[in-house]
């Protein structure tokens, strides 16, 4: 298997690894029943980040130096989808007397609080995030889903690598790469 990917490859890998991600969270939705928590949704903000991150650099298929820039966009996103995932699992972990209260709703929030508010809200939990709505393999949704953003985080890792081969070189005699 060829892991020397051009940026463009390493993007629509990352795109498909999103459109995987998040059909996954959507089948548990629409299909199984699920209701997302507070934190499930930023999990999803944070694979929607990753995807436009991937789109751009798949359209743009930048040479050289500009995987890396790409590449670092997408362990942003990847970075921040797993920080709120690892989140979720502590939160999960906790003995039920130490998990926090349920507040109000996230439509609510978003209505009359600022947006940093409802971040650090979010963020701090609530009781609805710590329910642990059924296992497979032994193992939650949101630890699956920390394990999802570490395994998207390798793609732009790869597209940081390949930025800094630089571009690849081009035979005289065919123009090819």
């Amino acid at each position: 298997m060829r892991l020397d990917l051009n940026i463009r490859q390493w993007s629509l890998a990352g795109l498909a690894f999103c459109a995987l991600m998040m059909g996954v969270a959507l089948a548990l939705q629409y299909v199984v029943g699920l209701t997302p928590c507070p934190l499930c949704i930023l999990q999803r903000l944070a694979v929607l980040a990753a995807a436009l991150v991937f789109l751009a650099a798949a359209i743009h298929n930048p040479l050289g130096k500009g995987g890396i820039v790409y590449g670092v966009l997408g362990l942003v996103a990847s970075g921040a989808g797993a920080a709120v995932a690892g989140r979720h699992v502590w939160l999960q972990s906790l003995p039920p007397s130490e998990v926090p209260s349920c507040g109000p709703g996230l439509d609510y929030m978003m209505e009359v609080l600022p947006l940093w508010d409802v971040f650090s809200r979010v963020l701090s939990g609530s009781g609805e995030c710590a329910e642990i709505d059924g296992l497979w393999w032994g193992l939650t949704l949101p630890q699956w889903t920390l394990i999802g953003f570490v395994c998207l985080a390798l793609i732009p890792l790869a597209m940081s690598v390949r930025g800094l081969k630089g571009s690849p070189r081009v035979h005289a005699t065919s123009g090819m790469p």
